[in-house]
């Protein structure tokens, strides 16, 4: 990000120029919304966030999938945004883009069923009361979004509010504000409406988007950001959904598929240059198998391209994000692992070639700390059970995986697992699942996007009991009879005294 306007200047709004990773070439420039702009884009969104929630859940999904049509009409040429602004492969943004889209199509057409007003049963103690349970939206949402995913991450809480009646105040990252300001535009032509506006800025425009009075706040970044993004909230008890990053694990199994299991390693651990939150930055393969895996994943890396014509992943995004992954391959090898592929030397100034470390120490900061590069640790254990250990070790608990021919196995580890989502014989298979939530624990963030559980992180439970007639016992009452504190008496045990 380079400022282009002096913010001393009066009268003059502070700009910046984007830069594409691969070779340093401007892209375009924006604004800087300082708090001005930013408390009268949530005050339209405010406005705009009535009128949307009025709609209903029919009206509001013929709109979102009128925005979804136009995006797919156009997937090309958003591809080509998010392609230029983060140096990712074409094949990988229209990915993304596909990904997407799946998300949105289900948040619109589930909405109604999943947050629709039901009856709940009242108890044979309130049989002259009818229940009821509802979901509203917040009203309007501020969404914090990363650069590595500029459009599949953020969208996974816009299309969830959005379907749930919310308007959307969306801040991108600074480096992939193109992709946030192409969607509101497309989403502005097919609504018409300000329900989805994009802010875009530095980390200040973000801290003013927190504090403009927003209901709710969806943030996906590091844990470091998430805390302070929670302080502000905390100044006005805002609610907040956080996606943090990862460390990642893949447990390999005596038994295991291990081409599969290679493959997915290679995947994991270097597509998108490793800029995965929920991808693979550890593996931990029984001894038993541990050097016909290695060799199969080394043989695998080898075949990556890195830049050039069809590359299979391109630069880092976060030119910054160099320094750190030399880092951790410093300290891996300082302390007494090895690399098997590559090295120091792998990390350039702009692209990091496939890095692969063996016997790395637990304690070192390529095992306890996210990377986000194209590396990957490979350690060798007794047992599954050693392995899981192991994997829970960190303050992270996003995503793991496990692969083994047991099912019983699988399932074992999977609940043993602390994080957030679980694959067997697979990796980010979730992704394209929007039916299953999304999200982590630990410090990995808390709240869900995606599926049901999406829909209702963005909305408020409304409760209703309506009294239908008079209660056979006259309780909610400062006169309360004798006979009636008697028979209270007789039924509680009755009621309440038998465990079963």
């Amino acid at each position: 990000m380079t400022l282009l306007a002096d913010p001393s200047t009066p009268g003059v709004p502070r700009t910046y120029s984007t830069v594409d990773p691969r070779d340093g070439s401007p892209i375009d420039s924006y604004p800087v919304a300082d708090d001005a702009a930013v408390a009268a884009t949530v005050a339209a969104a405010r406005e705009a966030a009535g009128w949307w929630a009025d709609q209903g859940f029919a009206a509001r999904k013929r709109l979102l999938l009128r925005w979804k049509s136009a995006i797919a009409n156009e997937a090309s040429a958003l591809a080509e945004v998010i392609s230029r602004e983060t140096g990712k492969s074409a094949s990988d943004a229209m990915l993304e883009v596909m990904l997407t889209l799946t998300h949105l199509d289900w948040a619109a057409k589930n909405a109604h069923d999943v947050l629709k007003r039901r009856k709940v049963h009242a108890g044979l103690m309130n049989y002259n009361q009818k229940a009821s349970l509802g979901y509203e939206p917040y009203g309007v949402v501020g969404v914090i979004g990363p650069w590595n995913y500029p459009f599949y991450t953020p969208m996974g809480s816009i299309s969830y509010a959005l379907a749930a009646g919310n308007a959307v105040v969306f801040k991108p990252s600074e480096l992939t504000p193109g992709t946030a300001v192409w969607i509101a535009d497309r989403f502005a032509k097919a609504v018409g409406r300000p329900v989805l506006q994009a802010l875009t800025g530095d980390g200040g425009t973000g801290a003013a988007l927190v504090r403009a009075g927003v209901d709710k706040v969806a943030f996906t970044g590091s844990t470091r950001t998430a805390k302070k993004v929670m302080a502000l909230c905390a100044e006005s008890l805002t609610p907040l959904v956080a996606e943090c990053g990862g460390k990642d694990a893949l447990i390999v199994a005596a038994d295991a598929d291990l081409d599969a299991a290679a493959d997915f390693v290679v995947f994991g651990s270097m597509g998108n240059a490793g800029q995965t939150c929920v991808g693979v930055e550890r593996v931990y393969v029984d001894r038993v198998v541990s050097e016909k895996l290695i060799a199969k994943v080394v043989e695998r890396a080898q075949r990556v391209r890195v830049g050039g014509e069809k590359p299979t992943y391109g630069p880092m995004t976060l030119p910054s994000q160099t320094a750190v992954i030399a880092a951790h391959v410093d300290d891996a090898l300082a302390k007494g692992g090895r690399a098997v592929l590559g090295g120091p030397e792998s990390v350039g100034d702009r692209y990091v070639e496939p890095v692969i470390l063996l016997d790395v120490p637990e304690d070192s900061d390529a095992v306890r700390h996210e990377t986000f590069g194209p590396t990957v640790v490979i350690n060798t254990v007794g047992s599954v059970d050693e392995a899981v250990r192991l994997a829970n070790a960190t303050e992270y608990g996003l995503g793991a995986a496990v692969f083994t021919k047991d099912a019983a196995t699988g399932r074992r580890a999977a609940k043993q697992l602390k994080a957030g989502v679980v694959t067997i014989n697979s990796v980010l298979g979730f992704a394209g699942i929007p039916a299953l939530p999304f999200g982590g624990v630990k410090g990995s963030g808390f709240g869900r996007i995606h599926g049901a559980d999406g829909l209702r992180e963005f909305s408020t439970p409304k409760s209703v009991a309506h009294q239908t007639g008079k209660a056979a016992l006259n309780l909610l009452t400062v006169e309360r009879s004798e006979k009636d504190d008697h028979m209270v008496a007789k039924l509680l045990p009755m009621l309440h005294g038998r465990a079963k």
